[in-house]
């Protein structure tokens, strides 16, 4: 037989192709495409899940307060300037959980250690805040406790007790009553909640004009330029004997010069417009977070941070609510009238403050 002859069952059939290749490239091909199809599956399963487990870890940290249902709808003040926005941003000094390995001092519950009402008028492009000391003697409203209980009104109570006693939804409500202004929003953060968002930044810098001398444990820094890393930050907003006169009005400043410190390092860094760095910063400030109910969402913190892009912390103005020192007790602050009355107008009318408004009877 020659070499080039061919077998019968060798021999194709007339039309065909010759043998079972076809029938393997077409199984080849499936199996590609279905390789490729099933790759890419698992791919959008895996950035979909890590992005919905994301969304859902951040929002999950977040707790929140109903404000017009703990208040009452027809208790607070009415909206004068509908696009300007007015938040009140607390600081809580409680020990519970991470926060005790921040602060040992042997002090129970909660007060809100630090208290701003920041104003943003329409445009969005400016802002003022307003620290209100935590010393001033103030008129408590009647409200209703964490429990559903009523606490009752009192007069010449410590602002920073109202915290303590009644809850957040109870110090917005003392705010509203105290300047008149409808509060949007309000966002609580505690040491640890703090601590965390410095950390993820990698520190923030500030400049002191003099020394701290780090007096009653607090931070000992030199006149000069400093970074400081989260726990030192918190030990710096917390400084109050060794800096100034060591008053607590005075720490109402070194409050003040942090927060624009920290603002400024946010835009420096473009932490809002960078997805891995925006992460890490939502991750540390939710862990101990607590917002009105219309901020209770990574969608709507999101949505309210982008809206505040246009707020320059360089022109943003910082102010103490005028107080003037209690008269029966020199170591609280009442409000001082009538410079604190105009204060109040002018933020709620959206206008100019006058001169006179942002100057204190009481020095610090």
């Amino acid at each position: 037989m020659s070499q080039d002859a061919t077998t019968p069952d060798q021999t194709p059939a007339p039309g065909h192709p010759a043998g079972p290749a076809p029938e393997r490239r077409r199984t080849r091909g499936q199996r590609v495409r279905r390789g490729i199809l099933l790759g890419s599956l698992v791919l959008l399963l895996a950035f979909g899940g890590t992005g919905w487990w994301a969304y859902s870890h951040l929002s999950g940290n977040i707790d929140s307060v109903d404000l017009d249902q703990a208040i009452g709808v027809d208790n607070r003040p009415p909206k004068v300037v509908a696009n300007a926005q007015n938040i009140l941003v607390l600081g809580s000094d409680s020990r519970a959980g991470a926060n005790a390995d921040l602060d040992h001092g042997d002090v129970s519950g909660a007060r809100s250690d630090t208290a701003m009402l920041v104003h943003i008028p329409e445009g969005r492009s400016r802002a003022t805040a307003v620290s209100i000391p935590r010393d001033t003697l103030i008129t408590r409203p009647e409200c209703k406790d964490k429990d559903g209980g009523t606490v009752p009104t009192a007069n010449r109570v410590m602002f920073n007790s109202v915290y303590s006693l009644a809850g957040p939804a109870c110090v917005v409500k003392t705010v509203e009553q105290l300047s008149g202004i409808r509060v949007d929003h309000f966002v609580e953060v505690d040491f640890a909640g703090f601590k965390g968002l410095v950390d993820a930044l990698g520190g923030v810098t500030v400049t002191l004009d003099k020394p701290m001398s780090g007096a009653k444990g607090g931070l000992r820094l030199d006149a000069g330029t400093h970074r400081l890393n989260g726990t030192d930050s918190l030990r710096f907003v917390r400084t109050r004997y060794g800096y100034g006169d060591g008053s607590d009005l005075g720490r109402i400043g070194l409050q003040q010069r942090f927060m624009l410190a920290m603002l400024a390092e946010v835009k420096k860094q473009d932490a809002l417009g960078n997805p891995a760095r925006l992460y890490k910063l939502a991750d540390a400030g939710t862990k101990s977070l607590t917002t009105d109910s219309g901020l209770a969402s990574l969608t709507a913190l999101s949505d309210f941070a982008r809206s505040m892009k246009g707020v320059d912390p360089a022109t943003m103005e910082t102010i103490m609510m005028p107080v003037a020192y209690d008269k029966v007790d020199p170591n609280r602050v009442i409000v001082a009238e009538p410079q604190a009355g105009a204060l109040w107008e002018a933020l709620r009318t959206d206008q100019k403050i006058p001169a006179s408004a942002k100057t204190s009877p009481a020095t610090g």
